[in-house]
């Protein structure tokens, strides 16, 4: 696997985030991608490890200033670029947001596992939200999978997208959910006091 470059360290792309993001909610979702990538990472480009974090942690940069999808990633690219983003790393932020014109297509195993996480970590971050524990550390996959059923909970989590994602994994939907309730856990605040239990 090629080493893959972000010209951007972890550092400075947390700084660029806070700059072009006020809310909590959308820096904590940087955060939790950025985890989630780390996860996938150690186990499928463990010595790429830290750009699969870079673009997880920056994948909605522009988001909260531009929340339109036709304009979503194509707005980030100069901020992306004026800190030293590299070719490499606008294509990975742009490719998990393909439908919209102009940008390209996931083409690299990591921008495929980006584009499936991204819709899915909020869902699973919405059911958590539902449980009286509210930690990730004892959420069953059953009770995911009833989740993604119910059309009504986290509406604005697309259940398409997910599905498509699994299928750009060559996943099935139900890998799909427990290898990111997995990657979720991993980071998890809470996970040492679940564990001494």
């Amino acid at each position: 696997m090629a080493k893959l470059q972000a010209g951007i360290t972890r550092e400075d792309a947390f700084a660029l985030l806070q700059e072009h993001n006020k809310e909590a909610f959308h820096i904590e979702h940087g955060e939790t991608l950025e985890g989630t990538m780390r996860y996938f990472a150690r186990e499928f480009d463990p010595e790429n490890e830290e750009f699969w974090g870079v673009v997880g942690l920056l994948h909605d940069l522009d988001w909260e200033e531009y929340p339109v999808l036709e304009e979503h990633t194509l707005r980030a690219e100069p901020w992306l670029r004026e800190a030293g983003g590299t070719d490499e790393l606008v294509h990975a932020i742009q490719s998990h947001n393909f439908a919209a014109e102009g940008c390209a297509d996931p083409e690299l195993f990591m921008e495929k596992v980006l584009y499936a996480v991204d819709e899915l970590t909020g869902l699973i971050g919405a059911a958590v939200l539902m449980r009286p524990s509210k930690s990730v550390m004892d959420l069953p996959l059953k009770s995911l999978k009833k989740k993604f059923k119910d059309k009504r909970f986290a509406a604005g989590c697309s259940r398409d997208v997910i599905r498509q994602g699994a299928e750009l994994c060559g996943w099935e939907l139900d890998e799909l959910m427990a290898r990111t309730i997995a990657a979720m856990q991993s980071f998890a605040p809470d996970r040492d006091t679940f564990q001494a239990q």
